[in-house]
């Protein structure tokens, strides 16, 4: 089975370069007794906000060629299930903490045009909690929700979820009945607040202040729903200045009634619009793709934060994380990409255009994200459409894939099971903040219930390819395994992007010259590229 638009024709072994030793060795072994955890899908999530054209003229658009009877976009939609999101957080973001759910929801020509003060923008209102629902359910997308813990509080909270959740018999329920939706929606994880530690976010809060409220919440919410799932407001970022101590003092107020905590991460460069960078600004894809690690010492640090929580109330619970925004963010990040004057409707923010190189980084930070499976249950891409986002429209046109939808695409499609734990041995290179690096970034994802085996692989070096030994230890039986299918994320050009001009500029292309011999496999993997090699029992 092939992807669309996809290069057809794979290249032997001999159109491979260093395919005759001429690369660096590197190994790879993974033992099917030796797991990280089961993978848990809802980590191939995505992120919708009412921010810039996300929603509007992104997966809303009527009167396009494409639109249903509700007016969203069904080239968009058709994009979505290619891209194989299973979980979508909404409304926000900033958004979130000044958004008064009522405002979205009955007749739409009676709802409010409000200022949006997150964006400054003007939204319309003319999507909202029924119409996104809607939507999720026609795409088969688990919604993640948030309630507004900036202008407004607990008690709102709660009749949100009574809106949304209860069955009926209650005004608040009847009132959901009466716009039409008679079931309840089903909304198993429901985030407290946004990025509250933030002075940027509408509502901020000391880490006492929204501990004690996050605690409250849950347990209000609890009480109408016990079975839902809730994730409370880690920093919002590694290197806020308050990062550790917001966790640990947020955490002490609200670890026994909530299920996870947030993280959020921007993959950044060194960047100027004018060309003129600070002295010893270092823009090289080296440090770039280091940024891989960086995220994996926040998850790790994260975790250790609340396991020492745990221990100090003697709980035997172990929270998970939910890396509920994470991107390539650093290019539309200033002037008109941030902030447009006049109040506009639906203004082009953030319309980040991705290259070669961040899909290469996107690809990596899949593998890392994979690979904490144990403890990382919940991740989002962030965002969806237009706002750094893998899929791109143009009102009243055409809706393309940018460069970063590729590697998300493959690695939800393959990435089904239990992760492995992967021993590598590779050449390193030295980054400043994170030390010496293997070149190889892998991920090994095993489907116990049809014995495929996946193999995620990104080669760092730049210049040279590498000749990968893998070891598949207690795995394929005694006939094996075969392969199945093979693909290559790689240009010679890492700042080439997919255009609306070229929407088809970059894509996987098959990857050839991989050996399967029992229980080993070689292969050459080219500089700079991302691989996924498919295996399945003989």
């Amino acid at each position: 089975m092939s992807f669309p638009h996809v290069t057809a024709g794979a290249r032997g072994a001999s159109e491979l370069p260093g395919a005759s030793g001429e690369g660096f060795p590197a190994a790879l072994t993974v033992h099917r007794d030796f797991a990280i955890g089961a993978l848990d899908r809802r980590i191939f999530g995505a992120f919708v906000e009412h921010l810039g054209r996300c929603v509007y003229t992104g997966i809303f658009e009527p009167g396009h060629p494409s639109a249903d009877e509700q007016g969203f976009r069904g080239d968009v939609k058709a994009l979505v299930k290619e891209l194989g999101v299973t979980l979508v957080r909404y409304p926000g973001g900033n958004f979130m903490s000044g958004y008064d759910w009522e405002d979205g929801v009955g007749p739409r020509d009676r709802r409010p045009r409000k200022l949006d003060l997150a964006w400054y923008s003007t939204e319309t209102n003319q999507v909202g909690t029924n119409e996104f629902m809607a939507w999720c359910e026609e795409l088969g997308l688990s919604p993640m929700f948030g309630v507004n813990l900036g202008t407004r509080g607990m008690d709102d909270a709660r009749r949100y979820l009574e809106y949304c959740c209860h069955p009926g018999g209650t005004a608040l329920s009847d009132l959901r009945r009466a716009h039409g939706v008679e079931p309840p929606h089903r909304i198993p994880l429901w985030c407290l607040g946004n990025e509250m530690d933030g002075p940027w976010q509408i509502g901020r809060k000391t880490p006492d202040e929204y501990g004690r409220l996050a605690q409250e919440t849950a347990k209000l919410m609890r009480m109408l729903q016990p079975g839902i799932e809730l994730a409370a407001c880690g920093s919002s970022a590694f290197d806020m200045p308050t990062y550790g101590e917001w966790e640990d003092r947020v955490l002490m107020h609200c670890h026994d009634e909530v299920d996870f905590v947030s993280l959020h991460s921007y993959f950044v460069k060194p960047f100027a619009p004018d060309g003129l960078l600070p002295p010893g600004a270092d823009t090289s894809t080296e440090s770039f793709f280091a940024q891989i690690e960086t995220n994996a010492r926040y998850i790790e640090a994260t975790v250790a934060i609340a396991d020492a929580v745990a221990a100090r109330r003697r709980s035997t619970k172990r929270l998970m994380l939910s890396f509920d925004e994470w991107n390539v963010w650093y290019r539309a990040r200033h002037g008109h990409h941030l902030k447009q004057g006049g109040w506009p409707e639906a203004p082009r923010l953030l319309e980040e255009v991705y290259t070669v190189e961040d899909a290469l980084l996107v690809g990596g930070m899949l593998c890392m994200l994979m690979n904490h499976a144990d403890r990382v249950k919940v991740a989002c891409l962030a965002q969806l459409v237009n706002v750094i986002a893998p899929i791109m429209t143009e009102p009243g046109g055409p809706a393309w894939r940018q460069t970063i939808f590729w590697p998300f695409a493959l690695a939800s499609r393959f990435g089904r099971g239990t992760v492995l734990r992967p021993a590598i041995a590779s050449p390193t290179y030295p980054n400043v903040k994170e030390g010496e690096l293997p070149y190889l970034v892998a991920s090994v994802v095993w489907n116990e219930d049809d014995g495929t085996l996946a193999i995620f692989a990104l080669n760092r070096h730049l210049a040279t390819p590498m000749d990968l030994a893998v070891a598949l230890q207690g795995l394929g039986g005694e006939a094996g395994l075969a392969l199945g299918e093979a693909w290559e994320l790689h240009d010679l050009d890492l700042h080439a992007a997919n255009t609306v001009d070229l929407p088809d500029r970059f894509q996987p292309r098959a990857l050839g010259g991989v050996c399967v011999d029992g229980d080993a496999l070689r292969v050459t993997l080219r500089p700079a590229s991302w691989n996924v090699i498919v295996l399945h029992p003989r």
